[in-house]
Order: structure tokens, then sequence, then C-alpha cells
């Protein structure tokens, strides 16, 4: 089974209110193409080493063209999934999960991030959980992710959500995390 096409209402239906062991209310909800600036915010946010563990490398400002492919997807091939809170009449993003396929529909290669301020409270295990949810309903058989070998963080989450580890044998300076959906 691939995926199914997405109209603009499944997408926009994709939404969970939670609530944080310390009582911190947060909406999830799939990006959409007009979460630019909230997309622009976070990551500019991140810590210098945060960025270059979710993005492999070192950026700063991310460009025009970046955002773009962040918050402008083919649900029909990506997804991404933002955590929002209210501060002060604002929705402010403090974490992202996401996945997009390849060749193969039914295998999409997944990231998480949260906001340096915001970890250690269970976000990315909420956000890649409605992930896993997600990209199961829509045909999934495998979720996988390609990372430092340094980023203890996502190793420690991908060991509690189920993913297996393996190191890349045509580039050892990086790890895999795969998690079976079927």
């Amino acid at each position: 089974m691939t995926p199914s096409a997405s109209t603009r209402s499944d997408v926009e239906s994709l939404r969970w209110n939670e609530t944080l062991d310390n009582g911190t209310r947060l909406l999830i909800r799939a990006i959409r193409k007009d979460d630019v600036e909230l997309e622009r915010d976070f990551i500019e946010r991140m810590s210098p080493e945060a960025r270059r563990m979710r993005f492999l490398g070192h950026i700063n400002a991310p460009s025009e063209e970046l955002l773009k492919s962040l918050t402008d997807l083919d649900f029909d091939r990506q997804m991404a999934l933002i955590a929002t809170i209210d501060h002060h009449g604002k929705e402010v993003e403090i974490g992202v999960s996401r996945y997009a396929t390849g060749a193969d529909p039914t295998a999409g290669e997944c990231a998480v991030t949260v906001d340096d301020d915001w970890r250690h409270r269970g976000i990315g295990t909420l956000l890649m959980r409605r992930l896993i949810e997600v990209a199961r309903a829509r045909g999934l058989k495998r979720l996988f992710s390609i990372d430092d070998p340094g980023n203890e963080k996502m190793q420690e989450l991908a060991g509690d959500l189920g993913f297996s580890r393996h190191f890349d044998p045509q580039n050892p300076q990086e790890v895999v995390h795969s998690l079976d959906l079927s």
C-alpha cells in the first residue's frame, strides 16, 4: 500500500492538543505554507550545535529557499508536524518532526528538533509518536533518520521509540536509525 493522496482538509485535520507534565499546553499540527515566519524564528532561536545536528552541517540564518522547502510541502510525499505554544497571544513554534519519502514511497526519512529551551520535557517524543501514527495511517512501512553519531539525544529518543541503529557503510560519519512500521 502506498501513501494516499492528501487533501487540504486531511492535512488540516491533523491537530492534537497536548499537556506536558508541568501543565504547559501545546498544539501539535501539520505545518502550513504560511508558517514561514514561525519556522524562521524557530531555526534562528536554535543554538549553532542544534542547527548542526538538525541539518548535518553549519547554517546561520535560513535562506528563503530552505524555509519554503520546510513549509510548502507536497503532502503526498512529505509530512511535518509542529508543536506550538501560545506565548502572550502569539503562536510560537517549539518543535518539529517531519518525514519525506523518496524513490520508495513506503519509506520516509524522518527528523525531529525541539527548541533548546524546551528540551527534556517530552516534546520530541510526542512529536515523533504523532509522526509515526500519521506515517502508519498513510501506508508507510518504515521510517529512518540519518544522524551525526555524536547526537546522543537522537540516539536516546530513537531507542525509546524502538528504532534500530547502525552505521551507514557508505558514510561512517553518519548513523542510521530505522523503525519498521508494519
